[in-house]
């Protein structure tokens, strides 16, 4: 809808404006024609009024004809000829209103009088309308800047959110149970593996906190992580949980926000491998598409085992997440099947990973 339809006051202040335009045309139509002023303001003021309503187009010709460096003389030719053809509909409104005007016997001859300031007509209808493009593309850009700046707020919001999720996720109380819980169980039979496994989760809880601070990191430190949360909960479930990661050189170098795959390897391994007794494989893709970026994660799943508490939190985390950065460039999609659980993700390729460190 157009921005000025949408609130009554805005609607009525437009009129005014043009209510001024009107008054601006008749003392120029009173100057340059052959026009007392009751008729110069008589024909003007309506006139101005209907161009208002004409003008009102103008919107729409900008969305379909945006300034665009690479499009700015179809643009222009765009905006001209639609400025052209509102000035002769505005010459033929002029025209039929003399015309009834004379007919009435209110101003004799005014319609061959008109006849003479035709082209002064014409060329105050093409710089009318394209005054009121240029006006609609300051609206368009200052539209643009305050859903870009909305958009940039939403993005640090939910950052901050998603790094406190990341953190507390880290350190959530069933994670930690579960590994020390191994650890307790190790430390009696396999001693070294129980101190492997200790200096495992203080890796990765610092490489998570590290990565966590950055605003992007390459795949290919993001697929390390997940590597490494795969290798702790390995301990745990042995020979029940494998991994296989197939990325080509592309994508790891591609920039994504940090602690992006996490949650969704935790529910491949929460929400599938534990509820199997044969447990199964956590298959990671990544691929470079153009200039997109797409990245799978498969898993088994037993259909018929209970929901476990918390499914969908995290690829509730991650949509919002991309929404925030990339809004409709990106995509997370959930695909269910009778026997696995496969998700995708689509994000525009960002260039110039964040080089902080890593260590």
């Amino acid at each position: 809808m157009h921005p000025i339809l949408q609130d009554w006051g805005r609607f009525v202040a437009y009129l005014a404006a043009w209510g001024v335009v009107g008054v601006l045309v008749g003392v120029q139509l009173a100057f340059a024609g052959p026009f007392s002023w009751l008729e110069a303001f008589t024909l003007a003021v309506p006139l101005a009024l209907l161009f208002g309503f004409v003008g009102l187009g103008a919107f729409w010709v900008c969305q379909a004809a945006p300034l665009q460096l690479s499009r700015i003389v179809r643009s222009l030719g765009t905006q001209l000829v639609a400025a052209a053809l509102s000035a002769l509909l505005w010459l033929a409104a002029a025209r039929g209103l003399a015309v009834a005007l004379e007919r009435l016997d209110v101003f004799p001859g005014l319609g061959a009088r008109l006849l003479q300031v035709a082209p002064l007509l014409v060329g105050l209808g093409v710089a009318l309308f394209l005054l009121t493009s240029a006006l609609n593309y300051l609206l368009m850009a200052m539209g643009a800047s305050q859903l870009a700046l909305r958009r940039a707020l939403q993005f640090e919001i939910a950052s901050r959110e998603a790094e406190l999720r990341a953190l507390r996720a880290q350190i959530h109380p069933h994670f930690l149970f579960n590994s020390l819980n191994s650890i307790n169980a190790l430390i009696a039979a396999k001693p070294e593996d129980a101190r492997r496994l200790c200096v495992r989760l203080g890796d990765f809880l610092r490489r998570s906190l590290t990565l966590g601070a950055r605003e992007a990191i390459p795949l290919a430190e993001e697929l390390e992580l997940a590597e490494q949360l795969l290798a702790i909960e390995k301990v745990r479930f042995g020979e029940r949980l494998s991994h296989q990661v197939v990325a080509d050189d592309a994508a790891r170098a591609c920039s994504v926000p940090p602690l992006l795959l996490q949650p969704l390897v935790e529910n491949a391994v929460t929400h599938g491998i534990a509820q199997r007794l044969e447990g199964g494989l956590v298959w990671i893709e990544a691929e470079r598409r153009g200039a997109t970026l797409w990245i799978a994660i498969s898993n088994p799943r037993d259909v018929d085992a209970a929901p476990r508490r918390g499914a969908g939190i995290g690829l509730e985390n991650v949509k919002r997440r991309l929404a925030a950065l990339h809004g409709d460039e990106a995509e997370l999609r959930a695909i269910p099947s009778d026997d696995a659980y496969r998700v995708e993700l689509r994000l525009p390729v960002k260039h110039g990973a964040s080089s902080g460190a890593s260590s």
